[in-house]
């Protein structure tokens, strides 16, 4: 990322609320939120340590990454560029080993939040033959084959994370939280079978996230068992924060305190996701007369996406919307004709959780309260901020030769 900007100075993190309460806070893997100013990085935002790669993504061997017009070094311990000292080494390893030192150094008369985010399953698609391999006979697909690989490393990785906190007695009293950013993309090896759309999507492929909480704390009957109520990524601030017993304070906060959901089955008190509204990216084919267009309430070029209760509408262009399924399956793809997609989806996700049917044109009392909704929340929204890249100013050649600040 070449763009002057990062997660805003003002906006508080979980580390830094933790630390209020006497964590000591790690973070390990992917930052991803902006490095162009000193302010933007991990360890003044929050974090006693940092280990990792600033950039969207980078090579699992060499630890760098190309955006744009350069491509330099992406690791960083802390401030300081380590990535040759580093070249060659698998990063899920060397990630997974950062993690046991963190916590065998760890003092265990004091609290600590290690955030680990791996760099699998994210392109590019390498990972040892040896995981690969493991796949060779059921898997012709290379891609396919090459990404089941990197799970099965990932997945090993967390079995020794939690293997070093039962060495080091930790384990008793820890929550393990498990979770993806968003829905795989097929065409680099992963699956949202039988869901509809794919990463960069607003279908439940593309926003639907993989997700589990393992715990000593838990009580034994709700060990194993699925629950599906209505919980969103904002949700992890007050819920971590009231594990740690910490408080938000005065924050002014998007999410809810989960944890009695989680531990002791109850029903959420969230109703609502807001998934996105952008209205920098909108439908450029609109032809009056289309319906809903003139509705009052929204615009529906805009590309947005907002779920209420079971019901889920999507406006302007929501992303590819085909239904993919695994090489293996031997099934074919069902292909969604983007340039003839309506500017108005709606969803019973509870009924239709493959979103097959669009029930806009037969419920337009429920488009017309979605579409409400919608405004209310955007007339509330922050301007956007979207600089132009800085090509020039963000050449790492500048510096020490790796991707950091330039401002």
């Amino acid at each position: 990322m070449s763009t002057p900007l990062c997660l805003p100075e003002g906006e508080v993190l979980i580390p830094q609320k933790l630390k209020e309460v006497g964590y000591s806070t790690h973070l390990i893997g992917k930052w991803h939120v902006g490095h162009y100013k000193k302010y933007c990085l991990p360890h003044n935002r929050g974090f006693d340590t940092f280990f990792g790669f600033y950039q969207a993504f980078s090579d699992y061997y060499y630890h760098n990454s190309t955006n744009g017009a350069h491509s330099a070094w992406d690791l960083r311990r802390d401030d300081l560029l380590v990535a040759d000292e580093y070249m060659g080494q698998y990063s899920t390893y060397m990630y997974t080993g950062e993690s046991i030192d963190i916590i065998s150094k760890h003092d265990r008369n004091k609290p600590m939040f290690l955030m680990f985010s791996h760099q699998a399953v994210h392109v590019p698609l390498q990972v040892p033959s040896s995981y690969a391999d493991l796949y060779k006979d059921v898997i012709s697909d290379e891609r396919r084959r090459t990404y089941a690989g990197m799970v099965s490393s990932l997945d090993e990785s967390i079995y020794y994370v939690v293997q070093a906190l039962k060495d080091n007695d930790m384990w008793q009293n820890t929550v393990l939280i498990f979770s993806s950013d968003n829905g795989g993309a097929p065409t680099e090896g992963a699956s949202n079978w039988p869901l509809r759309g794919a990463k960069a999507s607003f279908y439940e492929g593309g926003v639907r996230a993989v997700g589990f909480v393992h715990s000593p704390l838990l009580p034994p009957s709700l060990r194993g068992t699925i629950n599906k109520e209505l919980i969103h990524v904002s949700d992890w601030f007050p819920t971590i924060l009231h594990l740690a017993q910490g408080s938000v304070g005065n924050l002014d906060l998007d999410g809810f305190d989960q944890w009695k959901v989680i531990s002791e089955n109850e029903k959420t008190v969230r109703r609502e996701i807001l998934y996105n509204i952008d209205p920098l990216y909108f439908h450029p084919m609109v032809r009056k007369g289309v319906e809903f267009l003139d509705n009052g309430y929204f615009d529906i070029t805009t590309q947005a996406a907002l779920r209420v209760d079971n019901w889920k509408i999507l406006t302007g262009r929501p992303g590819k919307g085909n239904w993919v399924p695994p090489p293996e399956s031997g099934l074919d793809t069902i292909e969604d004709d983007t340039m003839k997609q309506e500017l108005i989806h709606l969803y019973d996700i509870g009924d239709d959780p493959f979103e097959t049917v669009n029930l806009a044109h037969s419920r337009p009392d429920k488009v017309e309260e979605l579409l409400a909704r919608l405004q209310q929340y955007n007339i509330t929204a922050v301007p956007c901020s979207f600089p132009k890249e800085d090509v020039k100013g963000s050449d790492p050649t500048l510096g020490d030769g790796g991707w950091g600040p330039w401002m």
